[in-house]
């Protein structure tokens, strides 16, 4: 067996330096923090990065649409769009949905082969047990530094889960301060290309460092498949050349790129309720829609900070439709024209809390207090956008810890409710 050695950083490795620009301190067999008999290779072919769906939880560090129509079904038939040139071409809304096919195919190969071959126990090499969980522990500390709420969520889940979210987190921190920390200047198309080269390599079972390889433990534990986390990093590279969207569908492929994505990197972690009648699809098509919501909100939230960076995150053929432009945005007033145009931002954003709720249910017992509390804490954001009389151009919208509070045992009694039975198979992801 080859052996691939990886850079192992100090606990207390600055994150803007991004593995681009880190001194190392020694160098490791990678062996030593993942079984390479287990890593999986999942490689399907196919941002500024935004962390609002950990975000939901009220205190990352990260910066922080649908057209309000609720779907009633779990498949999403197939949209096609009159392209300049005439043709047809398929809506973003698609080519996100065929994303969650394959997440959900993933999970029901796993699923098979647990059921197939029998489990044998793991081999622990010397040494390797405390690598790992010095790793995930650095995760940790990242998390409660920059994610406190998030952080306190996840000590409600059981151990082997909450270090996984550690580690999905902090590689999504990473991704975002790419484009948004102190050495976002030096960031080019060909770091971008670096970047999700190292995430091939962590996906194969070669980590670069102490933080890549908490990930790579991860996904070698669960059925992640790597297509989101690629597709987060494309949308590090539309934030680097387009600052407006003309229409909701070229922006609900921006929000997929850099929120729904942790959606689905988020279920094969939290698991579905064995309880559950609900499709695979159905629940991962919902943790979506969360991650969606919560772009939705961050960009309705901030739409004045954004103006500012001289970005405008809103159609623009909605924008014309509603008698606004982006010249009335830089100019920061609120008028009937602007209240009238965010009632209806706003009253998409909500549709897809509604779509967002029914996955909670789903979720696994140990999983569904935190999601939920995710999803009422930060939808409260919009609430705030209407108390403030729709000035998001100066005032922030923000939710005070007593709302915050009042809402966390409402999360908890909803999370008790079992799941609701929906027209489907019965599906499980992982028993953890």
């Amino acid at each position: 067996m080859s052996v691939a050695l990886i850079r192992v950083v100090s606990p207390n490795y600055e994150l803007c330096k991004l593995g681009f620009f880190e001194t190392p301190t020694k160098l490791v067999d990678s062996s030593r923090f993942t079984r390479s008999n287990k890593i999986k290779n999942v490689g399907y072919k196919k941002h500024k990065c935004n962390s609002s769906y950990f975000d939901a939880f009220g205190e990352s560090g990260f910066r922080d649409l649908k057209n309000g129509r609720k779907r009633k079904s779990d498949v999403v038939s197939r949209v096609v769009v009159a392209n300049p040139t005439g043709e047809l071409a398929v809506s973003s809304e698609q080519m996100v949905y065929d994303v969650v096919l394959k997440q959900a195919a993933l999970v029901k190969e796993h699923i098979r082969a647990r059921e197939d071959l029998e489990v044998k126990p793991d081999i622990v090499l010397p040494g390797t047990l405390s690598l790992l969980n010095e790793a995930y522990d650095r995760c940790g500390e990242v998390c409660a530094e920059y994610a406190k709420t998030f952080y306190l969520g996840t000590r409600l889940m059981p151990p082997q889960r909450q270090k996984a979210f550690w580690a999905i987190y902090v590689w999504c921190r990473r991704t975002d301060e790419l484009v948004d920390g102190p050495n976002a200047s030096h960031i080019t198309p060909k770091a971008l290309d670096r970047w999700e080269s190292r995430l091939e390599d962590l996906f194969n079972g070669r980590p670069f460092d102490m933080l890549d390889a908490a990930l790579s433990d991860t996904v070698s534990k669960f059925p992640i498949d790597i297509q989101p986390f690629k597709d987060m990093i494309q949308g590090m590279r539309m934030d680097l050349v387009k600052s407006r969207y003309k229409t909701f569908d070229e922006l609900y492929l921006y929000c997929y790129y850099v929120a729904g994505t942790v959606g689905l990197m988020s279920v094969p972690v939290a698991g579905i309720d064995p309880e559950s009648q609900a499709t695979t699809e159905s629940v991962y098509n919902d943790a979506l829609s969360l991650g969606i919501a919560n772009q939705l909100t961050n960009i309705l939230r901030d739409v004045g900070e954004d103006a500012r960076r001289g970005r405008v995150y809103l159609p623009q053929d909605e924008l014309a439709q509603a008698g606004l432009s982006d010249e009335d945005i830089f100019a920061g007033k609120v008028t009937d024209k602007w209240r009238s145009f965010m009632k209806k931002q706003i009253k998409r954003a909500r549709s897809f809390f509604d779509e967002a709720e029914e996955g909670a249910r789903q979720l696994s017992p140990a999983s569904r207090w935190p999601v939920w509390a995710s999803l009422l804490l930060y939808r409260q954001i919009l609430d705030e956008i209407e108390a403030n009389d729709y000035n998001n151009f100066t005032r922030r919208a923000y939710v005070s810890k007593a709302k915050k509070i009042v809402k966390l045992p409402i999360a908890y009694a909803k999370s008790l409710v079992p799941p609701t039975s929906r027209n489907g198979v019965l599906m499980k992801i992982i028993g953890m």
